[in-house]
Protein backbone atom coordinates (compact mmCIF):
# COMPACT_ATOMS: atom_id res chain seq x y z
CA UNK A 1 0.00 0.00 0.00
CA UNK A 2 1.74 3.10 -1.06
CA UNK A 3 1.73 5.93 1.95
CA UNK A 4 1.07 8.97 -0.53
CA UNK A 5 -1.82 9.94 -3.01
CA UNK A 6 -5.19 9.53 -2.83
CA UNK A 7 -7.65 8.76 -0.29
CA UNK A 8 -8.01 5.07 -1.02
CA UNK A 9 -3.81 4.62 -1.83
CA UNK A 10 -2.93 6.15 2.71
CA UNK A 11 -3.07 3.77 5.45
CA UNK A 12 -5.91 6.11 6.84
CA UNK A 13 -7.93 5.56 3.40
CA UNK A 14 -11.37 5.38 5.22
CA UNK A 15 -10.95 8.86 7.08
CA UNK A 16 -10.74 11.10 3.44
CA UNK A 17 -14.18 9.62 2.78
CA UNK A 18 -17.30 11.74 3.73
CA UNK A 19 -20.47 10.73 5.12
CA UNK A 20 -21.89 7.92 2.68
CA UNK A 21 -25.47 8.98 2.10
CA UNK A 22 -28.05 6.01 -0.62
CA UNK A 23 -31.17 6.49 -2.31
CA UNK A 24 -33.00 3.67 -3.45
CA UNK A 25 -35.00 3.10 -6.75
CA UNK A 26 -37.50 0.17 -5.80
CA UNK A 27 -38.92 -0.19 -9.60
CA UNK A 28 -35.30 -0.77 -11.05
CA UNK A 29 -33.84 -2.39 -8.45
CA UNK A 30 -30.71 0.43 -7.51
CA UNK A 31 -29.85 2.25 -4.74
CA UNK A 32 -26.97 5.02 -5.48
CA UNK A 33 -24.70 5.94 -2.77
CA UNK A 34 -23.26 9.43 -2.76
CA UNK A 35 -19.65 9.28 -1.43
CA UNK A 36 -17.26 12.30 -1.00
CA UNK A 37 -13.29 11.46 -0.97
CA UNK A 38 -12.84 9.66 -4.15
CA UNK A 39 -10.10 10.70 -6.34
CA UNK A 40 -8.67 8.49 -8.60
CA UNK A 41 -9.58 5.36 -11.35
CA UNK A 42 -7.77 3.21 -8.36
CA UNK A 43 -10.31 4.70 -5.88
CA UNK A 44 -13.01 3.64 -8.70
CA UNK A 45 -11.45 0.00 -8.97
CA UNK A 46 -11.18 -0.60 -5.24
CA UNK A 47 -14.73 0.28 -4.56
CA UNK A 48 -15.93 -1.32 -7.40
CA UNK A 49 -14.24 -4.40 -5.81
CA UNK A 50 -15.22 -4.54 -2.83
CA UNK A 51 -19.13 -3.91 -3.51
CA UNK A 52 -19.07 -6.48 -6.24
CA UNK A 53 -18.23 -8.65 -3.81
CA UNK A 54 -21.58 -7.99 -1.23
CA UNK A 55 -24.08 -10.73 -1.38
CA UNK A 56 -27.01 -9.55 -3.69
CA UNK A 57 -25.08 -6.79 -5.83
CA UNK A 58 -25.52 -7.99 -9.51
CA UNK A 59 -23.99 -4.62 -10.99
CA UNK A 60 -22.21 -1.79 -9.49
CA UNK A 61 -21.23 1.72 -11.17
CA UNK A 62 -18.56 4.03 -10.21
CA UNK A 63 -19.15 7.91 -11.46
CA UNK A 64 -16.03 9.57 -9.60
CA UNK A 65 -16.42 13.23 -9.38
CA UNK A 66 -12.73 13.44 -7.99
CA UNK A 67 -12.82 16.83 -5.24
CA UNK A 68 -16.78 16.10 -5.26
CA UNK A 69 -19.22 13.78 -4.12
CA UNK A 70 -18.51 10.80 -6.59
CA UNK A 71 -21.92 7.99 -7.07
CA UNK A 72 -21.45 4.49 -6.60
CA UNK A 73 -24.82 2.69 -8.45
CA UNK A 74 -25.80 -1.11 -6.71
CA UNK A 75 -28.10 -2.93 -8.73
CA UNK A 76 -29.64 -5.76 -6.66
CA UNK A 77 -30.91 -6.88 -3.28
CA UNK A 78 -28.10 -5.20 -1.15
CA UNK A 79 -27.95 -4.64 2.61
CA UNK A 80 -26.86 -0.72 2.47
CA UNK A 81 -24.67 -1.57 5.85
CA UNK A 82 -23.20 -4.07 3.80
CA UNK A 83 -22.07 -1.59 1.08
CA UNK A 84 -21.22 1.15 3.11
CA UNK A 85 -18.94 -0.93 4.93
CA UNK A 86 -17.41 -2.31 1.93
CA UNK A 87 -17.00 1.31 0.56
CA UNK A 88 -15.19 2.27 3.65
CA UNK A 89 -12.60 -0.89 3.06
Amino acid sequence: MATGGCACCTPDRATGLQEIRSTTTPATGTTTYRVGGLTCGHCVASVTKQVAAVHGATAVEVDLTSGGVSTVTVTGPVDPDEVRAAITK
